[in-house]
């Protein structure tokens, strides 16, 4: 059985998939829709729909209050778009936020399900426990560029 915050996350995920990508939700309403505290929505909210994960999150707090959730658009798919990644990772990234970056190339259709797995793969800590922990970020960064650049190719 689902997790109560997976169930949630898919809610609004369908909700936005309905829409032009924007969605204003109530956080009180949508705690009473799930029986749930609104504590429990701003955790799905504040982990599930992050910048890093492709959303811009917008809230007003008080009695007319909302949270405005919008899927952030790549205009600039393939080549660019993954130029622009490469250029903007940084030199240390942890293996979460590789498989982020790497589930958003897949969600956007930037590369195969595939050609995620094997990156997925190549940057995990699984392969780099022999390397010392705090150089890991490093060289995963490394790895995970070149094999982007690879793409380009």
């Amino acid at each position: 059985m689902a997790k109560l915050s997976d169930l949630i996350e898919a809610f609004i995920k369908q909700m936005i998939n309905d829409t032009d990508g924007t969605i204003e939700i109530q956080r009180n309403e949508l705690a009473n829709q799930f029986n749930c505290v609104p504590s429990q929505i701003n955790y799905v909210i504040g982990t599930r729909f992050t910048t890093e994960r492709g959303y811009y999150v917008e809230s007003r707090r008080g009695g007319g209050g909302y949270i405005k959730i919008r899927r952030v658009s790549i205009k600039h798919k393939g080549k660019n778009f993954l130029m622009h990644i490469i250029n903007s990772m940084g030199d240390n990234i942890s293996q979460q936020s590789a498989y982020v970056f790497i589930d958003n190339f897949v969600d956007y259709e930037v590369i195969s399900e595939r050609e995620a797995m094997m990156l997925k793969a190549a940057t995990s800590d699984k392969v780099l426990m022999t390397a010392p922990v705090d150089v890991r970020g490093f060289i995963r960064a490394s790895i995970l560029k070149n094999m982007l650049v690879s793409l380009l190719v």
